[in-house]
């Protein structure tokens, strides 16, 4: 896939891998749909990189409708990126009880709900697109974690979420082959993003030192090159990429 001239939808584009993913787009001259909830950041991004925003709740049909209406409108939407999220921290049984249920199903609606909810929309549009040359209509790349492999003490609300994108990755694959759809799933490491930024700066290092190689924490750009090269690589599909510089979670 030639990126330039395209477009594309990046949810969470107002910051982290969403941000970074929205801007290498840009600078590869795509045209970048930026969908957060964010709506001063994620208006500040869009007119940065010369795109548009829309509000977007990724959960909600009317929302991500919007979002697809407005790709259309900017020519042949050909890429979506699901960086959108959120990662609660919570005991299964914790000192003041059971595990909130309120919280297990946001999560689960945000992160693994939500994904399939843009992959959905975006694929019904993709797939009215004139082919390329190669055949191919489009691409989805969602974010998992490697928390969907060994998630943490705390993680089982944010690790059954993303084992869920995990584990539809290949029949979404199968499932819009016929259309000449591709379907990408990358899983993070250890990330730079800011959700790890809140947390305090010992806790930061320690995490980095823990990555085999190279140890540093991920940035934005580590996500965005692969992304890149999933798009204009066209045997990628049905697979989930982990990006993580060797590391394997302990429990905490």
């Amino acid at each position: 896939m030639d990126i330039k001239g395209k477009v594309f939808i990046v949810t969470g584009g107002a910051s982290g891998l969403g941000e970074g993913t929205a801007r290498m787009l840009a600078a590869a001259g795509g045209k970048v749909v930026v969908a957060d909830m964010q709506v001063e950041k994620g208006e500040a991004v869009a007119r940065e990189i010369g795109g548009a925003f829309v509000k977007c709740d990724v959960s909600q049909e009317a929302d991500g409708q919007a979002v697809v209406a407005k790709a259309v409108s900017m020519g042949k939407l050909m890429g979506l990126v699901n960086c959108a999220g959120i990662a609660p921290a919570e005991k299964t049984v914790g000192k003041t009880g059971a595990h909130s249920l309120a919280v297990f199903t946001k999560c689960i609606t945000v992160n693994l709900i939500g994904t399939f909810n843009m992959t959905r929309l975006a694929a019904d549009a993709m797939s009215k697109n004139e082919p390329e040359s190669t055949g191919e209509r489009g691409c989805i790349v969602s974010t998992a974690s490697v928390a969907a492999y060994d998630g943490q003490i705390g993680q089982a609300a944010y690790s059954a979420s993303k084992g869920g994108v995990v584990g539809m990755t290949l029949p979404i694959a199968r499932d819009l082959a016929r259309s000449g759809i591709r379907n990408m799933t990358i899983a993070p490491g250890i990330f730079g993003t800011p959700m790890m930024f809140g947390m305090p700066k010992e806790v930061q290092d320690s995490l980095a030192a823990a990555v085999p190689f190279p140890s540093r924490l991920g940035t934005p750009e580590d996500y965005s090159k692969l992304a890149k090269h999933i798009f204009e690589n066209d045997m990628l599909n049905g697979e989930v990429i982990r990006l993580d510089g060797a590391i394997r979670l302990a429990p905490r």
